[in-house]
């Protein structure tokens, strides 16, 4: 298969190594005058986690192809949109036009309505995803991060389309177990305020892999009080019960069992260790945060750890 990755972020970067590896076809469409910037390699250091649970160690200087400019009648049978969340308006409404006839598999954290969000991309063209890995460029330019071995992928309430089992079938070419759920726009937004609920307190911490136990019981009970954010946009949280274990177990259990998850787990270290946005995080709080005023739902731990989201990081004093 042909696959245009949009963008060189650490997602789009870290799936394009492991599709090539796969035999695919990659390249990436970057801005004009990047390619030059990025070199015609990406140094990887991944911990890959397919085939062995604690992960397999891979150093790599990989050649990639770029280019910098595509016309509709394009030959890319699939396109992968993975941004930050705060450019994906941006990123769909320029890449719409120039869709043809590829399917775009959107793999992206969301906030807004997918519906909403897609709206630029023919409906039929349309596949849901959600990365199961994470990592980040250090300022050596290196890629550190780990490849779990789960994707995501589900359907705003529909069997998945003959294009969307496709998309699947790639994945699982590369090594990847599918996680399905039909409820998908239940679950991107499970999935954000369980991110909000972390950085409340990563954010506070310095960093994620900074998290101690007592770090992430707050964190467990901020994303608690955001549930009732998601129920008041039409989420049924019965549907995402797995989603929400570790947050509606006991917190004396669930925090040191995530603790131990992120301190011990060396795929989860690793991402822990090498997120280097955190530009990403407090977006991500400040957009809940707005929500749940927008929506009149009470989220006092957020809002109590809004001076380290509300600017560039720094608290904020009176």
């Amino acid at each position: 298969m042909k696959i245009l990755m949009f963008g060189r972020g650490v997602i789009s970067a870290t799936y394009g190594w492991a599709l090539e590896r796969a035999g695919h076809h990659v390249e990436f469409y970057v801005r004009p005058g990047r390619a030059a910037d990025y070199g015609d390699t990406i140094e990887v250091d991944l911990l890959d986690a397919r085939r062995r649970p604690w992960g397999k160690r891979v150093e790599q200087n990989w050649p990639v192809r770029y280019r910098e400019s595509l016309d509709p009648d394009h030959d890319f049978d699939l396109i992968v949109l993975s941004v930050q969340h705060y450019s994906f308006a941006q990123a769909a409404a320029f890449l719409g036009p120039l869709v043809g006839g590829a399917t775009v598999l959107i793999f992206n954290n969301l906030w807004d309505e997918p519906a909403a969000a897609a709206e630029h991309f023919p409906a039929d063209q349309v596949a849901w995803g959600f990365p199961g890995a994470g990592g980040g460029f250090g300022a050596d330019g290196v890629l550190r991060g780990a490849l779990l071995p789960v994707v995501f992928f589900g359907t705003l309430d529909r069997p998945p389309t003959e294009r969307e089992q496709a998309v699947r079938g790639v994945f699982r070419g590369a090594g990847f177990r599918i996680g399905e759920n039909s409820d998908f726009r239940g679950w991107l937004f499970v999935h954000f305020i369980q991110n909000a609920g972390l950085h409340t307190q990563s954010l506070k911490a310095g960093s994620l892999s900074a998290l101690k136990t007592s770090d992430l019981r707050e964190a467990i009970l901020a994303t608690r009080e955001l549930v009732p954010l998601v129920e008041a946009r039409g989420v049924d949280p019965r549907r995402h019960r797995n989603e929400l274990l570790p947050f509606r177990a006991p917190v004396w259990l669930a925090a040191p069992l995530l603790a131990t998850l992120f301190a011990r787990f060396p795929p989860t270290r690793r991402v822990m260790q090498a997120h280097a946005n955190p530009e990403e995080l407090r977006a991500v709080c400040r957009d809940t945060l707005a929500e749940a005023r927008r929506l009149g739902v009470e989220v006092p731990r957020l809002e109590a750890s809004e001076p380290y989201f509300a600017g560039d990081g720094a608290p904020t004093t009176a």
